[in-house]
């Protein structure tokens, strides 16, 4: 570009109050202040970024940066936002005060911090971007929607995610455990949450302390066969209850423990087969041979005993019977809905009932009640029978009793062998079976130089890009003011030369501009002269 092409290049800043003034700001005056300040800027640039970045470093390792986790959820109802148990699931169960202290324990901590190190732990979920959107796609509808789309907009909006992921920070730093330390901690207590999670929704542990709390000493025979039918009967629900979720035919494995060898090797429906082996034949016998010869320590009290069942039994019966009284009456007086068939060869029309839910619900709780009312029933025979034999007969003997004694011993042997078959069986089901995946530390923290090093990298980015866009500006600023107080002088002197020729100064504009030249090549010359004289003198 030539100089003379240069000067239309030009800005041109025009005071308002003085149509006389102006400031002429060129290409080539603005890029040799970029020029000249380039090596001042890029001092001071790096100067900048080091003490930010030193700032952030100090900061971060003076706090103490955080660790940080990811776990993950895997289970039917989790999508819903609930436990394995159908209860709202509260993901603060990960740092109870069970799992922490037994964390803090094994890595030899006071076990005083379990509240502070409890405080610091916090979780976020983790929403997928698709579900964001979604959600944010269905809010904008909502918020368009006019009076006649209302209802559908409102039905839209309607959605609730649950997230299955988690991450998890702790930030340590309040806790007064060494970095070292702490970050032991932070994952025992996420390895350990598999243990209590198990605990909580696999094996019922509470069922088994329960039906071996009891012992069946303390009664009286026939109070004792009432107490081995109701334990048999808790334990075949849950193992039912377990078959049915089973599709895989689950056998149990040998556990290797001492003491419970010839335990494992059974499937879910061998238990509950067990179970009800028992109570048909075993308890069954020692049932009728204590009725039918009248085997009790006090006959007055069993007596009470059996009267106290019927009058209790016969409460229910009532209930039962008036409750199964009312839902025939709903059921028979019930109108499913009906739609209208229409022939269309003879114009003729059918009524077809269509299935309703409430009314099949109607009719499943009638079923329920009946089958409760016939199980009273039958309990009531029984016990009645019991009455009536133990009054007209007379006491079993004192060798009845001890053979009752011994039978019931074997009794209660055969049930906490099965509590123990049911407790490995289930706890090797759920954790390789049923919640093989369902809770999982997809990632653990971890203490290394390069993730500190990392933190520091995220955390030190942002401040460094806004301090060296402010360098960058200044930089920007300096080199405009240059450009335009040379040109601003150039300009002086043109107007001066102009003012003192009286014409309108393009020639002397060209006089100058060569001038200009002149001074440039000299100057060239002069830089090659010192080169070569360097050349020589080598």
């Amino acid at each position: 570009m030539s100089r003379n092409e240069e000067r239309n290049l030009n800005v041109t800043i025009k005071n308002e109050a003085d149509d006389n003034d102006s400031v002429v700001l060129t290409l080539s005056s603005l890029g040799k202040g970029l020029k000249k300040y380039f090596l001042p800027w890029l001092i001071v640039a790096v100067i900048v970024f080091v003490a930010v970045a030193g700032i952030k470093t100090t900061s971060i390792l003076n706090n103490k940066a955080p660790f940080r986790a990811l776990i993950s959820f895997n289970y039917d109802g989790i999508e819903k936002g609930l436990d394995p148990s159908g209860n709202t699931f509260d993901i603060n169960s990960v740092k109870n005060v069970q799992v922490i202290s037994d964390a803090l324990i094994e890595n030899e901590i006071d076990i005083e911090k379990a509240d502070a190190v409890r405080n610091a732990i916090t979780f976020e979920g983790v929403i997928p971007p698709d579900i964001i959107d979604k959600i944010t796609t269905y809010q904008s509808v909502y918020e368009k929607a006019q009076n006649g789309n209302l209802p559908a907009a409102q039905a839209m909006l309607d959605v609730t995610y649950y997230p299955t992921q988690f991450k998890v920070k702790f930030d340590y730093g309040s806790t007064d455990i060494p970095r070292e330390d702490a970050v032991q901690v932070f994952n025992a207590i996420l390895e350990n949450y598999r243990d209590y999670f198990f605990d909580q929704y696999g094996y019922n542990h509470s069922l088994g302390q329960a039906l071996s709390a009891v012992s069946y000493e303390d009664y009286d025979y026939s109070e004792a066969v009432d107490l081995f039918r109701v334990n048999l009967n808790a334990l075949s629900d849950y193992v039912n209850a377990i078959s049915l979720t089973d599709s895989s035919r689950f056998r149990s494995k040998d556990t290797g423990v001492e003491g419970e060898a010839g335990l494992t090797g059974y499937t879910f429906d061998d238990i509950a087969q067990s179970i009800d082996a028992i109570k048909k034949i075993d308890l069954a016998r020692i049932s009728s041979y204590v009725t039918v010869n009248n085997v009790t320590r006090d006959k007055t009290a069993t007596i009470a005993y059996y009267q106290y069942n019927i009058d209790e039994l016969t409460r229910q019966k009532n209930a039962y019977t008036e409750r199964l009284t009312n839902l025939k009456t709903a059921i028979d007086s019930y109108k499913k809905d009906t739609v209208l068939v229409m022939n269309s060869i003879d114009g003729s029309s059918q009524e077809l009932s269509q299935s309703s839910e409430q009314y099949d619900k109607l009719v499943e709780r009638y079923d329920n009640v009946a089958t409760q009312l016939a199980n009273v029933k039958q309990e009531i025979n029984m016990y009645t029978q019991r009455r009536d034999g133990l009054a007209k007969g007379k006491e079993g003997t004192p060798e009845m009793a001890q053979y009752t004694e011994g039978e019931l011993k074997k009794l209660d042997e055969k049930l906490n062998r099965l509590i123990d078959i049911t407790r490995i069986a289930s706890e090797q089901y759920y954790e390789t079976e049923e919640f093989a995946n369902a809770y999982q530390v997809l990632v653990p923290a971890v203490n290394s130089k390069v993730d500190v090093i990392k933190t520091i990298i995220k955390s030190s980015l942002v401040p460094v890009i806004i301090a060296e866009a402010f360098v960058v500006v200044i930089y920007a600023a300096a080199a405009f003011v240059f450009a335009v107080k040379k040109d601003n002088n150039k300009n002086t002197v043109r107007s001066a030369a102009a003012s003192d020729s009286g014409f309108g100064g393009g020639d002397d504009d060209d006089d100058i501009d060569n001038a200009e030249i002149k001074e440039e090549k000299k100057a060239e010359e002069k830089s090659g002269d010192k080169k070569n004289s360097g050349k020589a003198k080598k």
